[in-house]
């Protein structure tokens, strides 16, 4: 009797999509966002879900159903039925750190099948960079026909990594990002995550900051105008809309809001001059991992983070 192939995917939009070109193999679908709160290295454990259940709350009202997350996880635990896992995951950061964890749960469980990595991201013929849920049928299919066999080095990369971003020194992540891998668009992801600390000067992230520079070059009409820009242009993140919208909320002192526009108001041109450093004032007190953003500046001079040093009066 020949054995089943399982499917992760990152999300029930590449899961549907999946069904619907009558993909009859099993799907786990990885329903989190783990490149936002703290996270340990042990995933397949109570204290990790118990940190992931307290953050998704407290930052996003977000309450986890644990039966339907036992029963996906559960389809790990009957795996010798399975000839090989395909792992669905994108070109974006959002994408990359769920997929480090994933493949870190892999490893914690001794599952030793063949890894496939199905990326999306530059597509032949097309101008941005896509998603898998963006592909069509038959580009689908393509990326499905291409998929990657992941080496031991690939493996032992990814556990070194998600190992690192669960600790407390992001700048041991720099080494990586010259490393050459399977994973063609990490380079890109890790680079965007260092950017993701306040800017030393102005105490913005990139994404803060070209959130601001939309708002100053665009006739932005509304919040929800600005999120719909900002989730076009957002580069390699990934970030989804309560992501976004969250951040957007933390950056409303930058700008004026009237009923129909948004525009910068003097501190918001004084954040893109980079004439002060607005991080205590945003107060985007978001963890990555195992760190605190606001513990850490990127600096650009150094091309690294520093910790934040505070100034008392």
């Amino acid at each position: 009797m020949a054995k089943e192939i399982l499917h992760i995917t990152n999300g029930s939009a590449v899961t549907n999509f999946l069904k619907d070109l009558d993909f009859k193999d099993d799907i786990l679908t990885w329903q989190e966002m783990l490149c936002e709160g703290p996270t340990i290295a042990k995933i397949d454990s109570k204290e990790f879900f118990d940190i992931r259940r307290e953050f998704l709350n407290n930052y996003y009202d977000i309450e986890i159903d644990q039966n339907a997350l036992e029963a996906e996880l559960s389809k790990l635990d009957d795996i010798d039925k399975y000839s090989e896992i395909n792992l669905w995951f994108e070109y974006d950061l959002f994408c990359h750190i769920n997929l480090i964890g994933v493949l870190n749960l892999l490893h914690q469980k001794e599952i030793d099948l063949p890894l496939y990595l199905i990326c999306s991201g530059r597509v032949e013929g097309e101008k941005n960079l896509k998603g898998l849920a963006e592909l069509s049928p038959s580009q689908l299919r393509k990326h499905y026909n291409d998929k990657v066999l992941l080496t031991q080095e690939d493996k032992e990369l990814a556990v070194a990594l998600w190992r690192t971003y669960c600790g407390t020194d992001h700048n041991i992540l720099k080494p990586y990002i010259v490393t050459n891998s399977s994973f063609k668009y990490m380079t890109n992801c890790l680079k965007a995550h260092l950017k993701r600390f306040p800017h030393q000067k102005s105490g913005l992230s990139v994404l803060e900051d070209n959130i601001l520079r939309i708002i100053r070059d665009n006739d932005i009409k509304s919040r929800h105008h600005l999120l719909g820009y900002s989730l076009n242009y957002q580069g390699y993140y990934g970030f989804g809309d309560l992501q976004l919208k969250r951040m957007i909320d933390k950056l409303s002192i930058f700008f004026e809001e009237t009923e129909d526009s948004l525009t910068l108001n003097r501190k918001g041109h004084t954040a893109l001059l980079r004439q002060n450093n607005f991080a205590t004032e945003v107060g985007n007190d978001m963890t990555y991992g195992g760190v605190n953003r606001l513990e850490f500046q990127f600096s650009v001079d150094q091309n690294k983070l520093i910790k934040t040093i505070i100034h008392v009066d």
